[in-house]
């Protein structure tokens, strides 16, 4: 058994390992940006592009197709190059599609920006959770790990704000500026991401000991506490954990090799496992519908009966504020009381909020006339489920797949997950008008409630907890010998 990594209470947060964390998380704030922007520009592009809902429709999720191919390529390039060169990759991808949004002449061009950054963000959203997990103790794995979630909830509502300042300009001007201000801080990231740390997990499994306990001994609170986490890292990698060389020649290359077999093909009972509950939390991340909140939320206050455009965007804004504001405190929360509890609290809240948001929603669609009680309820219900989603499922989601798989299969596991995520965020992204048109708004939030009960079932019965587990001790978890007792002595050990 892996020992347990040390480290109290008071101690726990490892400055220079937060400032690394925050760094890659950075680049999270720009595709949050994105999502947040585009809501809003849509309105502006509609109106002087002249597209039609589909095109629309295409134009808000073919980011997330190509996202898709990014994040299956990431898994791979950050196993062959290192974890912080595929950031850096990420920020050079975001910049060229953003510059070309910003160009912008017409729809073909439009969308080959949104394929070149989506391609990024791909990239992105796998490296940023996973480079903070491998860095951090277990005690501060939730907090660090769940930053790039609260980044992009930063983006989000810095892509609202800019949507109503920069709206009042020009119909020509406005909506570019939007899309094309995002390649600045991407090229700023691009440089500032290599004064950073390689991951000391990817460092080991390359046979760079020397380098890997040199990054251990920054980010751990104790020379104690790194010699601990090294030990475990080196038994895992399959090497004497008493080895004093400071380069090795491991039996075989590191890069990625024979992954797939070991994740697909002829997976051990707890690998199998590790890949269920990181492709079913992903797929249940979109399912329930946020994606349908966060890119359509004016065509949804408009349905509910707010009207002028400066009075949807700033009702716009209410969205990102509470999403932030929930996310803060998830991060704080994540190591305190554990993922399997938020994640059922949150999804409980989630179906509530969806079922009150449909009922209202279905109350206005079918009155002749204006329903203020209805309208009110309709906003309160957005925001409450956004505050559900946020204190739980969308951090988690994030933390969780990026901690749970062995170092060796951690980059392409985690990449599978993101992969069926963007699959799941492009069809909600891509159908929402669709089937709203077919079953009614307020029909389709019910139908967000039903797949919320199933998405509660699937976390109770098949997420087990990882707080406070050390990486190298996840398999044990995911383990048929795993029980409740076997988790409480890991955690009183590790209070110790």
């Amino acid at each position: 058994m892996p020992s347990m990594e040390i480290g109290g209470e008071k101690d726990q947060f490892n400055k220079y390992a937060c400032a690394c964390a925050v760094v890659a998380s950075m680049i999270s704030i720009i595709f949050g940006y994105d999502t947040g922007v585009m809501s809003g520009a849509m309105i502006f592009i509609k109106e002087e592009l002249g597209i039609s809902d589909t095109q629309q429709e295409v134009l808000a999720g073919i980011l997330n197709l190509c996202a898709l191919v990014g994040s299956l390529a990431a898994g791979r390039t950050s196993d062959y190059i290192g974890r912080r060169y595929t950031i850096a990759l990420a920020s050079v991808l975001f910049m060229g599609g953003s510059i070309l949004m910003g160009y912008g002449p017409n729809y073909a061009i439009l969308m080959l920006g949104r394929c070149v950054a989506g391609i990024g963000v791909g990239f992105a959203l796998l490296i940023a959770p996973v480079y903070s997990a491998e860095i951090s103790s277990a005690k501060s794995r939730g907090f660090l790990a769940s930053l790039p979630e609260l980044c992009i909830g930063i983006g989000i509502l810095l892509g609202y704000v800019a949507n109503y300042f920069l709206g009042k300009l020009t119909l020509k001007l406005g909506w570019r500026l939007m899309l094309g201000i995002a390649a600045v801080p991407s090229l700023a990231l691009a440089f500032g991401i290599l004064a950073m740390p390689e991951s000391p997990r990817w460092l080991v499994m390359q046979g760079h000991l020397g380098k890997a306990k040199k990054v251990l001994l920054k980010v751990s609170n104790t020379e104690q506490e790194a010699d601990l986490r090294f030990k475990d890292i080196k038994i895992a990698a399959g090497i004497d954990e008493n080895c004093p060389e400071e380069m090795v020649k491991l039996p075989q290359k590191n890069h990625g090799e024979g992954v797939w077999k070991e994740l697909i093909v002829r997976p051990s009972n707890s690998v199998r496992w590790m890949l269920i509950a990181a492709v079913g939390i992903h797929f249940f991340e979109h399912a329930t519908g946020i994606e349908a909140v966060m890119l359509y939320s004016p065509r949804i206050f408009k349905k509910a009966g707010v009207t002028t455009k400066d009075k949807l965007l700033l009702t716009t804004i209410g969205v990102g504020l509470t999403k932030i504001f929930f996310l803060i405190i998830a991060s704080f929360l994540l190591d305190r009381f554990g993922r399997r509890r938020l994640l059922l609290t949150s999804t409980g809240g989630m179906v509530c909020s969806l079922a009150v948001l449909g009922f209202s929603l279905t109350m206005v669609h079918t009155s002749q006339e204006k329903l203020s009680w209805a309208l009110t309820l309709s906003i309160v219900a957005t925001y409450s489920f956004v505050a559900s989603f946020n204190i739980g499922l969308g951090p988690v989601t994030w933390v969780y797949s990026s901690e749970i798989f062995p170092s060796k299969l951690r980059a392409q596991g985690a990449s599978i997950g993101v992969a069926v995520n963007r699959v799941m965020n492009a069809a909600v992204s891509m159908s929402f008008i669709s089937i709203y048109k077919t079953i009614t708004i307020g029909g389709t939030f019910f139908m967000f409630a039903a797949i919320s009960i199933l998405a509660w079932l699937f976390f109770y019965f098949f997420l087990p907890e990882t707080k406070g587990v050390a990486l190298e001790g996840m398999e044990m978890v995911f383990s048929k010998n795993y029980s409740r007792n076997v988790a409480a002595e890991t955690d009183q050990r590790q209070n110790a």
